[in-house]
């Protein structure tokens, strides 16, 4: 009896050990190739980082230029579909965690969201290159918004039901045994408890829409001049690093490679204040 119980401890050792050792190995070549990305862009982008590339517009090869007109481009188009798809897909998670929770109907509209969280950015920006780009036989920055809206739109759906549930229930019912309407509870109560958990679904959304360049190609293109008009489209800087870096021009190589690292460092930025906004929500509720 002891000797086969040994045995079983003996071989569950043996699978924890090589567990932790394929665990580590991926561990390890997942942080060398980010470690990789990460030097090349910084070794690339920094040399070609100067005052310029905030002031300047984008210019045809061998004239001095930068990436003004983009940045900003890119900054009102994300920003546009930030504002749209927040208030939509909070109004979405409410739904699901408060009056379709434990519903065959709520099931279904999790796994539909969870399909939308997980589809290709380019399938998106198809769709909407089908619904609004032909139909209007032009491309456009609101087209773009939709597109880059509907990749924000399942994140805040997603984090918002759960961190509504994480609420606990005695807090509902306290509020709802004092007479205050559930519209009030809502808001007052669950958005307050939730508002950390929900704001950092928004942020990890724009930090996901801030770099993407397949929706942008079928619905928005690019503008190499300044362009605040919905109707036409509007410089950004996915576009102009997609178009940029296949070029055979040192000079536009090199915008490219600085505005990777913009983005780069707006990417780490989201995502180091998102982490806080948790960390900070963690230590207040300890």
């Amino acid at each position: 009896m002891a000797t086969q119980a040994e045995n079983i401890y003996l071989r569950r050792r043996i699978v924890n050990g090589i567990t932790m050792v394929l665990s580590f190995t991926a561990a390890i070549i997942g942080l060398f190739f980010l470690g990789w990305i990460l030097w090349t862009t910084f070794s690339k982008g920094l040399p070609a980082l100067s005052w310029s590339i905030f002031t300047t517009t984008t210019s045809p090869p061998g004239e001095p230029g930068g990436l003004a007109n983009a940045l900003v481009g890119s900054l009102v188009l994300c920003m546009s579909a930030v504002l749209w798809a927040t208030p939509v897909g909070i109004a979405a998670g409410t739904y699901l965690a408060e009056y379709a929770n434990h519903t065959k109907r709520g099931e279904v509209i999790r796994f539909i969201n969870d399909i939308l969280l997980s589809a290709p950015s380019i399938v998106l920006g198809l769709f909407i290159y089908t619904i609004i780009v032909r139909p209007m036989e032009s491309f456009s920055a609101y087209a773009g918004v939709i597109a880059l809206g509907f990749i924000v739109l399942p994140v805040v759906v997603r984090t918002t039901d759960e961190m509504l549930r994480l609420v606990p229930t005695q807090m509902r019912e306290a509020a709802l045994s004092l007479g205050v309407p559930q519209w009030k509870v809502t808001t007052n109560v669950l958005y307050r408890a939730a508002r950390s958990g929900i704001t950092t679904g928004v942020l990890l959304g724009l930090a996901r829409i801030s770099g993407e360049t397949a929706p942008l190609i079928f619905t928005n293109t690019n503008n190499q001049y300044w362009s605040f008009s919905p109707g036409s489209p509007m410089a950004n800087v996915p576009m102009t690093i997609y178009e940029y870096a296949k070029s055979p021009f040192e000079d536009w190589q090199q915008l490219a490679w600085a505005g990777a690292l913009i983005v780069t460092l707006f990417v780490l930025l989201v995502s180091v204040v998102a982490r806080v906004i948790l960390l900070r929500n963690r230590v207040q509720n300890d």
